[in-house]
This record gives C-alpha cells, sequence and structure tokens, in this order.
C-alpha cells in the first residue's frame, strides 16, 4: 500500500467531496476529516481504504482514462455483494453506493474494511507450512463451491444477468473487449475465439459467476479461513463452470513465465489440479467431464484483460506500479487457450 495521502494528493479520489457526501449518505458513519491511500495489486478498478482516524473503509471506483463499455459497473459489483450478505458466502457489509460522476470523477462505493490477507504469492504461503497452505486453498475451492450453489432468485438476484446463450455470448464479448483495445497484431486471438465460437458445449446449470476468482480476490484471516470474497467486478449469471476454468488457469500460470500474477500454486501443499476439479465436483455436483473449453476460455479472457491494461498503460492512464509488463502475457495465454481446446 502506498502511505496515507491527505485530500487532493490521491489520484481518482476526492477526499472533501467524498467526506461532504458521505455525511449527507451516510450520517454519522465518518467521524473526522478522511484520509486515504490507494491499494497496491488492483489491475482493473481502483481500490482505496479510506479513514478518518477512528474507523475505515473500502472504496471502489473504475479506473482513470479509457473505459471499455459494459465493464466497470459499480451498481452491479455493489448489488451482488449486498445479495449474498448472510447467504453462505463470505463477504463485507456494504455502505453506499454512488452513480453521481460529480463526487470523485465516477461511480464509485464503500464497504467494509475486512481485515485479511490476500496471498499473492508462494513465497507467502511458504512460511505458513504445507498442512496451513493446504488449508487456505481447500477453503478457496470449497468458498467457490459454495457461491455457485447459491439459488440466485432466493437472494434477489434472479434478474442479475441473462444465462441462456452465456458462453456463446462470453466469447463474443471478450472479442468485442479486444477489438476496442487493439494495440498491436494479435493472430492467434481470431484462432482462439474462432475455435471457442465453433466448440460451444452445453451449459453447466445456471448460478451466480464471480468472474475473477482465485486466492488474492479472497482475503484469508489469521485462522487460515476465507473472512472476503472481494472484487466482484465481473459478477452475473451464467455458467459457473467458468469460475473453475480460470482458477485453474492461474493455478497453470504458476508453472510459467506469467507467474507475475500469482505463483500461490507452486507452494508445498497447494493441491493439484485433479484435486481442485475433484474436490468442486463433489461439493457441487457439476460435471466438469468439458472442462478444457472453460480453460481455453478463461486463457481468451485473461489475454484480452492484459491487453486492455497494456492499451490503457501505453497511453498513460494506469495508476501505481507494475503495468508495464502486462501486455507480455497475452501471447502466452492465448497459446495457452488452443493448447486447452486441442488436448483430448
Amino acid at each position: 500500500m502506498s502511505d496515507d495521502q491527505r485530500p487532493g494528493e490521491l489520484p481518482g479520489l476526492d477526499l472533501e467531496r467524498l467526506a461532504v457526501w458521505l455525511a449527507d449518505t451516510r450520517p454519522g458513519l465518518v467521524a473526522g476529516p478522511l484520509r486515504g491511500r490507494l491499494i497496491a495489486g488492483g489491475k482493473s478498478n481502483l481500490t482505496y481504504e479510506i479513514s478518518d482516524g477512528e474507523s475505515a473503509w473500502i472504496l471502489r471506483r473504475p479506473p482513470l482514462g479509457h473505459v471499455l463499455a459494459t465493464a466497470h459497473d459499480m451498481a452491479r459489483e455493489y448489488r451482488v455483494i449486498t445479495a449474498l450478505a448472510d447467504n453462505g458466502v463470505p463477504v463485507p457489509a456494504t455502505y453506499a453506493l454512488c452513480q453521481d460522476d460529480d463526487i470523485v470523477g465516477a461511480p464509485f462505493y464503500v464497504m467494509e474494511r475486512i481485515v485479511g490477507t490476500p496471498y499473492r504469492t508462494a513465497a507467502e504461503l511458504v512460511p505458513l507450512g504445507a498442512d496451513r497452505t493446504r488449508v487456505i486453498a481447500t477453503g478457496l475451492i470449497d468458498t467457490l463451491a459454495a457461491l455457485h450453489t447459491v439459488d440466485p432468485g432466493a437472494v434477489g438476484l434472479a434478474d442479475f444477468g441473462r444465462p441462456d446463450g452465456f458462453l456463446e455470448r462470453q466469447v463474443r464479448r471478450w472479442k468485442k473487449q479486444l477489438d476496442a483495445s487493439y494495440s498491436r497484431d494479435l493472430p492467434a486471438a481470431v484462432e482462439l475465439h474462432d475455435l471457442l465460437a465453433k466448440n460451444l458445449p452445453a451449459q453447466s446449470a445456471t448460478g451466480i459467476v464471480h468472474g475473477d476468482y482465485r486466492l488474492d480476490n479472497v482475503l484469508v484471516d489469521a485462522e487460515d479461513r476465507v473472512a472476503a470474497v472481494i472484487d466482484w467486478e465481473m459478477a452475473t449469471l451464467g455458467d459457473p463452470l467458468t469460475d473453475i476454468g480460470l482458477l485453474l488457469v492461474y493455478q497453470r500460470m504458476s508453472d510459467t513465465a506469467m507467474a507475475g500474477v500469482s505463483d500461490v500454486a507452486l507452494a508445498p501443499g497447494y493441491p493439484a489440479e485433479s484435486e481442485v476439479l475433484e474436490r468442486y465436483s463433489m461439493r457441487t455436483g457439476r460435471d466438469v467431464s468439458e472442462i478444457g473449453f472453460y480453460i481455453a476460455l478463461a486463457s481468451f479472457k485473461l489475454a484480452v484483460i492484459s491487453e486492455g491494461i497494456h492499451f490503457r498503460h501505453i497511453h498513460g492512464q494506469t495508476v501505481g506500479p507494475g503495468f508495464e509488463h502486462m501486455g507480455e502475457g497475452v501471447e502466452p495465454l492465448l497459446s495457452a487457450g488452443l493448447s486447452a481446446l486441442r488436448t483430448p
């Protein structure tokens, strides 16, 4: 994290205007002048910790500059977190949503600050030992399974997405997002998109999809339990197997030059891919026999996201460190996706 910053010093966040808005929207929540800091690690929506000196909260807003259509919808993120409270999936409490760009320059929401660790590297897990690492990773899988067994209608999310034709739209959507962020020729992207479109499997039963589920998008408490699932910006209704496919792609990336995202699967005690799939399938009852397609789709999605971040970075529209090498992972991800579709 960066050091605390005073009003006028924090990119993407006007603390004085925010304080006035919170005083009107949630009287009594804030007890004094706000300070804040940008939480490092996020490559998309910006996450800040804000504090009045006594209490602290988390604020989320879209990135600065180039924002793709349909992405970075604060209202959707806020809605799904709010709906899942007390429904078997650990999430922060939500306090306020603002869709007025005049306050901080973009829509945003404020939620509870949960104390916990978003483990990003094997080096962070190794000192815990293999047994604790296995407990943490198992909790990660079980939490995803719990999410995928929530009935969307029972928590007020029946209209949160359009599950019919979800996989076809995902393939089309990520191609459209890539077209909006092209800065170079990527022939493998064209090939992978075409193969995905031609090899759509029958969809798994509809569920709530997180959209970017991995170990550093959950907070783990001192007892090695998942205290909160965070970063819900891609959440929707659809085929939940897209989440497990993405989790496995992140796991595979641990063994490659793309491990800059996360290499947690290299830590002793982290379950093998087959164990992840077996435990997930046992907990959810879902058929994972077509996992190759979901791994390929996840690879395509991550390649598109990386290319979008690369686009913003070369145009000077990113905040914080760690963006300069994002473009290097695009072609390896596309190759991994092609390999997953071609493997029997």
